[in-house]
Protein backbone atom coordinates (compact mmCIF):
# COMPACT_ATOMS: atom_id res chain seq x y z
CA UNK A 1 0.00 0.00 0.00
CA UNK A 2 2.79 2.64 0.73
CA UNK A 3 4.00 2.03 -3.06
CA UNK A 4 0.52 3.75 -4.00
CA UNK A 5 1.55 6.92 -1.67
CA UNK A 6 4.98 6.93 -3.26
CA UNK A 7 4.08 6.63 -6.75
CA UNK A 8 1.51 8.95 -6.22
CA UNK A 9 3.47 11.67 -4.77
CA UNK A 10 5.97 10.98 -7.78
CA UNK A 11 3.23 11.56 -10.28
CA UNK A 12 2.27 14.70 -8.91
CA UNK A 13 5.77 16.10 -8.63
CA UNK A 14 5.98 15.04 -12.06
CA UNK A 15 2.86 17.13 -12.86
CA UNK A 16 3.88 19.77 -11.20
CA UNK A 17 7.24 20.19 -13.18
CA UNK A 18 5.53 19.84 -16.50
CA UNK A 19 3.11 23.09 -15.42
CA UNK A 20 5.70 24.83 -14.34
CA UNK A 21 7.49 24.46 -17.44
CA UNK A 22 4.52 25.33 -19.55
CA UNK A 23 3.99 28.66 -17.35
CA UNK A 24 7.27 29.30 -17.69
CA UNK A 25 7.71 28.82 -21.87
CA UNK A 26 4.56 30.65 -22.16
CA UNK A 27 5.93 33.72 -20.34
CA UNK A 28 8.68 33.33 -22.32
CA UNK A 29 6.36 33.96 -25.67
CA UNK A 30 6.97 30.15 -26.95
CA UNK A 31 3.51 29.97 -28.34
CA UNK A 32 3.24 33.55 -29.49
CA UNK A 33 2.06 32.88 -33.43
CA UNK A 34 4.39 35.75 -35.45
CA UNK A 35 4.33 33.94 -38.72
CA UNK A 36 0.48 33.86 -39.63
CA UNK A 37 -0.60 37.65 -39.29
CA UNK A 38 2.18 38.59 -41.94
CA UNK A 39 1.15 36.01 -44.02
CA UNK A 40 -2.87 36.28 -43.35
CA UNK A 41 -2.61 39.63 -46.06
CA UNK A 42 -1.85 37.82 -48.10
CA UNK A 43 -4.75 35.29 -48.35
CA UNK A 44 -7.38 37.20 -47.28
CA UNK A 45 -8.64 38.21 -50.64
CA UNK A 46 -9.14 34.92 -51.78
CA UNK A 47 -11.48 34.18 -48.81
CA UNK A 48 -13.51 37.33 -49.27
CA UNK A 49 -13.84 36.47 -52.97
CA UNK A 50 -14.85 33.17 -52.21
CA UNK A 51 -17.85 34.56 -49.59
CA UNK A 52 -18.92 37.16 -52.72
CA UNK A 53 -18.94 34.60 -55.30
CA UNK A 54 -20.84 31.90 -52.95
CA UNK A 55 -23.11 35.02 -52.26
CA UNK A 56 -23.83 35.89 -55.42
CA UNK A 57 -24.84 31.97 -56.52
CA UNK A 58 -27.85 31.43 -55.29
CA UNK A 59 -29.26 35.06 -56.33
CA UNK A 60 -27.94 33.95 -59.77
CA UNK A 61 -29.90 30.82 -59.59
CA UNK A 62 -33.37 31.78 -58.26
CA UNK A 63 -33.55 34.74 -61.32
CA UNK A 64 -32.55 31.93 -64.39
CA UNK A 65 -35.56 30.15 -62.34
CA UNK A 66 -37.84 33.11 -62.65
CA UNK A 67 -36.63 33.59 -65.99
CA UNK A 68 -37.28 29.83 -66.94
CA UNK A 69 -40.67 30.30 -65.45
CA UNK A 70 -41.54 33.28 -67.58
CA UNK A 71 -40.69 31.61 -70.66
Amino acid sequence: MSIIYMLLAISVVVALVFFAAFIFSVRKGQYDDTYTPSVRMLFEDELVKTKKSSAKTPQQSSTNHSDRKSK
